[in-house]
């Protein structure tokens, strides 16, 4: 008499996994996925190993390689490609120079200069911002003493910066406090978008704004200027 064949019991299939189990046991991983309640694996997910991160780029090897770039900046030790600026942009810098050098050059006040020069904004990583234009006096700079060749090692009193539509507002805050933190005494930050120049120093939290009716004056570092903003504009 033959004996009658067992029959193995269906295998009982683990209970549906929940989305905080799985983010518990596989949160950090890539190529798997919860689907209705199952973990799925991606056959053809391949992990990569991560590019290695190059070394910091130190002062000396940045103007080396981009000193005469106006388009790049050194920011903690990492070139940062800036966006070729517009017409507008440079007719506002045009404008600003042009202003600046008719109150500054008569009365033999210091120098300008313009067309992104570089300002050392901070060390150890090292970081080197343009400016579009910028003022350093005869007192802090003498007139006897050449520029330096490359990046200017002592900030200038004066900075100004015109905003072009690809700035985003963070990073022009950012960039504007560093430089105000390196030393330099007044940013003027010039707007053709709503023709307005706002003025930040680090002596005051919250920076003063003129419109385009409004009169400039900087009286920290250029005592008896005067300009209507409009003119920064035209």
């Amino acid at each position: 008499m033959n004996p009658t064949p067992t029959k193995t019991p269906p295998a009982l299939e683990p209970p549906l996994m929940t989305a905080e189990e799985f983010l518990k046991l596989h949160g950090d991983e890539s190529g798997v996925e919860l689907v209705k309640g199952r973990v799925v694996r991606d056959p053809n997910y391949t992990i990569l190993s991560p590019e290695p991160v190059p070394p910091l780029m130190t002062a000396e090897e940045f103007l080396k390689l981009h000193g005469d770039e106006s388009d790049v900046e050194l920011v903690k030790g990492r070139a940062v490609r800036c966006p070729m600026p517009g017409a507008v942009h440079g007719q506002v810098c045009g404008n600003a120079f042009g202003i600046l050098r008719d109150f500054v050059k008569p009365r033999e006040l210091g120098r300008l200069m313009t067309n992104d020069t570089y300002i050392r904004t901070g060390s150890s990583p090292d970081t080197f911002r343009g400016a579009d234009v910028c003022y350093i006096s005869y007192e802090l700079l003498p007139k006897d003493q050449p520029l330096p060749r490359g990046a200017l090692e002592v900030a200038p009193e004066l900075v100004i910066e015109v905003r072009s539509p690809s700035d985003r507002r963070s990073d022009i805050e950012i960039k504007n406090w560093e430089c105000l933190r390196a030393g330099v005494i007044v940013v003027v930050l010039l707007d053709p978008a709503i023709e307005a120049a706002t003025v930040y120093r680090e002596t005051e939290d919250i920076p003063q704004r003129f419109s385009n009716g409004d009169e400039l004056t900087l009286p920290d570092v250029l005592p008896g200027f005067s300009v209507a903003v409009r003119k920064f504009f035209e």
